[in-house]
């Protein structure tokens, strides 16, 4: 068998997904870790609960110089995803929250997120 025939039959693919996940990565401006940090723990994940945004997990780098958390949230599907952060965007308690939050200074630079299907062998489906 070739090479290239076995990477072919190495290859898994992603099966028909049950639920979507989205992993997004939070770039604090400096010295807004602990504002971010205080602003998941007492507001957003209660707002993202109501929305059908469940939260898989939450993390900090070990050396985190970039002032960086990351979590996934897990979504029914991409369609839900969408439109469930367009009801999450505009919940009012969600806009006083980030209002508040960033009322002595921006908290975050920016955010990457990207969505992610599970693969065949994932435990997580």
């Amino acid at each position: 068998m070739s090479v290239l025939g076995i990477g072919m039959v190495g290859q898994s693919h992603a099966q028909a997904p049950n639920h979507v996940y989205e992993l997004r990565t939070y770039y604090c401006n400096p010295g807004k870790l602990p504002d971010l940090e205080a602003r998941f723990r007492n507001h957003t994940i209660t707002i993202f609960n109501r929305h059908n945004m469940k939260s898989v997990g939450y993390w900090a780098p070990q050396e985190n110089t970039k002032n960086v958390l990351i979590y996934i949230l897990q979504h029914p599907s991409r369609e839900e995803a969408d439109k469930n952060w367009t009801a999450f965007r505009a919940d009012p308690e969600w806009q006083q929250v980030s209002t508040a939050s960033d009322a002595n200074g921006k908290i975050v630079d920016h955010v990457e997120s990207v969505f992610m299907n599970p693969m065949d062998f994932s435990a997580l489906k």
